[in-house]
This record gives structure tokens, C-alpha cells and sequence, in this order.
């Protein structure tokens, strides 16, 4: 994996450190449920050890450049201790899901000290039914959806074997801290390395300026339609209110063969049924806080990896936004679904993403004081009203320790002004929804929980009813 000693932070990874205040946290992760009773602790402590050398950045903190004059940079941590970062409790009799939850919601509600390596796992022992859980928890600066699922292979295991120590602990050494001569040397370093690489694309455009003159069209087009699509706002709604720093969690499983069904006999695609279903949720939540729901169309922010193959092992962001519709205003399911399969694929054939793409290649270019306003743009409630993010897990079965992983339940993060944030993670045949709630502003999250759970069920029926009269 390329995670060096000092690498820089790139833009869209600094822009979520920008983003972080005292009620809105920026770290992501997920609940995970295993089976049988918890390992020995100081034995899954010497597989992470010996594991760690697989994903470098986990070892690494941040640095920043005085007086602001760059980007923050990745550095060795030379107090690195892992017992920090791995910790260990225990659920109270009965050790019920819904103690895990509220465990979890306590866990989320906390941030990370930057002074350390971004990021936290939980062993949770005492699940009832002889299981246990594993939170984890990273700062989004540092990871994204996808590669998240990647950074999955340093614990799993394809097998119930027993783990095995990778790697000897003992032989990693951290690399010198560096002092404010160092960071500035790093800030012009980085600045002259955009440098060189604008200079290769100036000679491209000399080589080649039949397909430079195409791309920039397309370029400068996709940016048009960004800034075409963010003059209709999002509507106000009571999801759009100040949060504070505390935390609800629910989640709501459902099975992807299910939404397999609802594409196959209803058409779109299995995120166009999630996007339906979690508009129906919203619809009915909406409701029952007496919103009128007619005429109203909410924005979702709908992240789009634009991660190629080749940097799949990668840590960082490296993905776009893009801003779908929750036709909350339609009753009927199957006409929802009609209205969302529309949309998505309007977008699919628009440039937003790659507009999106566009912009954040240019706050690269951009000094740390514009960043921060850009970032505050990119996560302002005129552009959305909430995140739904639709990550794919891996369809076979993982193990730690030996004991098989039942399910996995993500955990997104709120934006300033963003009462409620939905994630969706399928695996082994299941797709987990993670409902990440501000605390006093979604104390309802049961209802809206219970609405998703009826949406979903609602959907399913009505295609097998179009399934069965095929």
C-alpha cells in the first residue's frame, strides 16, 4: 500500500478535518455481530500487531504545517500503543441489540483525539446468544466507504482458522517526528510537486490537443451542470436543524436478495429500491411530524467512488458527490421507484460526477484558509438534506478469531445542520441500513426505523405481486 511517512492529505481529505466542529464528528465505521463468545483480548491484540504493516496509516497521526502553510501531513507516530486504540468492554446482562446500539450511539458521539492516529475498535463481550461484537471506528480523513471494506482484510479471515501472526511486532520503527522546518519544507515540496504535475499536463495538451480540448469541454460542462443543480436548494425540512454532539443508532436488516426481486420485477437497479424504500421511510416520518409532504422532493447527498482498480488498496477519498432525488411526495411505491429509476439514470448520463470530480481536483490547488470555505460549501444544508451512501460488502463469509461475522451495520456521519444520516452495507446476502441520528433532534428514530422496515416490506409485496403475474 502506498502510505508513506509524510504524505500530504489531499483536498478532499483535509476538507473533512475542515468540516469537524463540536457536534459534528467525522469519523465512520460499523457495528459488526460475530458468533460465539469473545477471543482471549491479548491474543487479538497480537493479530492486529502482526497485521499492522498492511495498512501503515493505522500507525500514523497528524502533522500539522505552522501557520497553516499547507496541507496536514501523515507521520509515524513514536508513541504509538495499541491498547490505546483497541479496547475491550462488556454488554450488562441480557446483552440485548438494543444495549449494543445504545453502546454504539455512546462510542459514535465521542471524537477522535487527533494528537493520535485517527482511529478506534471496540471488543464488545457479554451479546446474548453466546456472541460478541466489534466497532470500529476511523476518522473519514483518513478512509472512505470503499476502501474501508478493503482495510476489512487486515482482522478477517476467509476461514475459521485459527489467525496467525503476519508479521513480528517488534519490526516496525517509526520513522523521526518532524520539526516546523520539516512540515514547511513539506508544504513547498507539495506545492512544487503541483507544480511538475501541471507542467505534464500542459505537455499533454501540446501532444495531444485534439483529446485535451475534448476533455476540457467536458470539464468545463460537468462544472456548469454542478453549479446549475446547486442554485434549486434543498427544501427545509426537520432534518435541517443545529445538532449537537450526541448520538442515536438504529439499525434496520433486510436481505439483497429482496432487492434483487424488487428490480428484477419493477425495474432500476438495487440502489434505486434503496433509495425508494428509504423515501417511503422518510415520508411517512415526515407525517408524523405533521410536515406536509405534498410537493416535496428531498435531496440526498449520494456518494460515487471514482476509485480506479489499480488504487482499490488505497486509504484516502477518493470519491464524488452527487445529489439524488427522495420523491417523498408520491404514495405509491412502484411510482416512487418510477421517479428515483429516472432520475439516477439522468444523472448516470449527466457530468455531475464528474463536476464533482473537477471542483476537488481544484482545491488541491487551493491555499488551507479557501479549503476550509470550500469544504463548508460542499456540506451546506442548500445542497442537501441528508447522506445516503450505498457501500458493496463482500458476498461470502468472513471469520475473526475463528468466529464467523453474522452481520455488519454501517455507521455514516452527521454535517453540521444534518439531523440524520443513512448508510447501507450488504454482505453474505444481507444488507444492513445504519440510521445515524442527532440525539434531541431525532429522539423519533424508532419511527423512522419502523417506517423503513414497512417501506421495504411494502415494496417487496407489491413485486411479487408483479412478479407472479408475469
Amino acid at each position: 500500500m502506498a502510505q508513506e511517512h509524510f504524505d500530504r492529505l489531499t483536498a478532499l481529505d483535509a476538507s473533512f478535518l475542515e468540516q469537524e466542529g463540536p457536534t459534528s464528528h467525522m469519523h465512520v465505521g460499523g457495528v459488526v455481530v460475530l458468533e460465539d463468545p469473545a477471543p482471549d483480548f491479548d491474543q487479538f491484540l497480537d493479530t492486529i500487531r502482526g497485521r499492522l504493516h498492511l495498512v501503515p496509516r493505522y500507525r500514523q497521526k497528524l502533522a500539522l504545517p505552522p501557520m497553516r502553510s499547507g496541507r496536514p501531513i501523515w507521520v509515524d507516530d513514536p508513541s504509538f500503543n495499541i491498547e490505546y486504540h483497541v479496547r475491550r468492554t462488556a454488554l450488562p446482562p441480557p446483552g440485548s441489540e438494543e444495549q449494543l446500539l445504545l453502546l454504539a450511539s455512546r462510542i459514535f458521539s465521542q471524537q477522535l483525539d487527533r494528537s493520535k492516529p485517527l482511529w478506534e475498535m471496540w471488543i464488545i463481550e457479554g451479546l446474548a446468544g453466546d456472541r460478541w461484537a466489534l466497532i470500529n471506528k476511523t476518522h473519514h480523513a483518513m478512509i472512505d466507504g470503499v476502501s474501508g471494506v478493503d482495510l476489512a482484510t487486515v482482522i478477517f479471515d476467509l476461514s475459521p482458522e485459527a489467525t496467525v501472526v503476519d508479521h513480528p511486532p517488534e519490526s516496525w520503527t517509526p520513522a523521526p517526528e518532524p520539526g516546523d522546518v520539516d512540515l514547511l519544507a513539506s508544504g513547498a515540496l507539495g506545492l512544487a510537486r503541483t507544480a511538475i504535475d501541471s507542467a505534464k499536463s500542459v505537455k499533454k495538451m501540446i501532444s495531444s490537443p485534439a483529446a485535451v480540448f475534448d476533455g476540457i469541454r467536458d470539464r468545463i460542462e460537468a462544472v456548469g451542470e454542478v453549479a446549475r443543480d446547486a442554485i434549486n436548494a434543498a427544501p427545509e425540512t426537520p432534518l435541517n436543524v443545529e445538532i449537537g454532539p450526541h448520538r442515536r443508532f438504529r439499525v434496520v436488516e433486510a436481505q439483497l436478495e429482496d432487492f434483487k426481486q424488487i428490480k428484477n420485477a419493477l425495474g432500476g437497479t438495487v440502489n434505486d429500491a434503496v433509495l425508494t424504500v428509504v423515501s417511503g421511510a422518510l415520508r411517512i416520518w415526515l407525517q408524523s411530524r405533521a410536515v406536509q409532504t405534498e410537493g416535496l422532493e428531498l435531496r440526498a447527498l449520494v456518494p460515487v467512488s471514482i476509485r480506479p482498480q489499480e488504487a482499490h488498496h488505497e486509504l484516502g477519498n477518493q470519491i464524488a458527490a452527487m445529489r439524488g432525488p427522495l420523491p417523498v411526495y408520491i404514495d405509491d411505491p412502484i411510482e416512487r421507484l418510477g421517479v428515483v429509476r429516472e432520475a439516477m439514470d439522468g444523472l448516470k448520463e449527466s457530468k455531475q460526477a464528474l463536476g464533482a470530480e473537477v471542483i476537488t481536483e481544484a482545491q488541491n490547488f487551493a491555499p488551507p484558509t479557501l479549503l476550509a470555505q470550500a469544504s463548508r460549501l460542499n456540506f451546506s444544508t442548500r445542497l442537501f438534506n441528508l447522506i445516503v451512501t450505498n457501500v458493496p460488502g463482500p458476498q461470502f463469509p468472513l471469520y475473526v478469531g475463528g468466529s464467523l461475522m453474522l452481520s455488519i451495520a454501517p455507521v455514516a456521519f452527521l454535517p453540521r445542520n444534518h439531523a440524520l444520516a443513512v448508510a447501507i452495507m450488504s454482505y453474505n446476502g444481507g444488507l444492513s441500513f445504519g440510521l445515524l441520528g442527532d440525539y434531541d433532534q431525532l429522539a423519533d428514530i424508532d419511527v423512522l426505523a419502523d417506517a423503513l422496515q414497512d417501506s421495504i416490506n411494502e415494496l417487496l409485496a407489491l413485486s411479487s405481486e408483479a412478479a407472479a403475474s408475469q
